[in-house]
């Protein structure tokens, strides 16, 4: 697969003004953070690439599970809804989506977890 799915799952947040308005600036890491402190922020990973269909023993697509990270001093709601409109326009279905709480740090945490296939190459 030639796709990175990393760097364009970054660059789609990226290129959505609105989302990088609310987060301050370009807040958006893969797994973590440079600065524990900083906040809103978004983090994100790759959480499943598999084979998913084959032809003649040959895998031809790859089906792609990653999750976003919302983390708020805040609301996550404005944040995690550009979150959605940026990943649905980039054709991910959006396959789970969890409020958390982290106590230790007292921060709003917002789990998105989107799917979607790719063709092999």
């Amino acid at each position: 697969m030639k796709t990175d799915i990393k760097t364009e799952v970054r660059a789609a947040l990226l290129n959505n003004a609105a989302l990088v308005s609310l987060l301050g600036g370009q807040r958006v890491y893969q797994l973590v953070a440079p600065k524990a402190d900083e906040y809103p922020r978004i983090t994100f990973f790759e959480v499943t690439n598999y084979d998913a269909a084959f032809a003649d023993d040959v895998p031809i697509m790859a089906d792609v599970i990653v999750q976003i990270d919302v983390w708020s001093k805040v609301s996550t709601s404005a944040i995690s809804g550009e979150v959605n409109k940026t990943m649905k326009a980039q054709g991910w279905s959006r396959t789970s989506a969890a409020d958390l709480y982290e106590d230790d740090t007292q921060v709003y945490h917002k789990a998105l977890r989107y799917r979607r296939q790719y063709e092999e190459d």
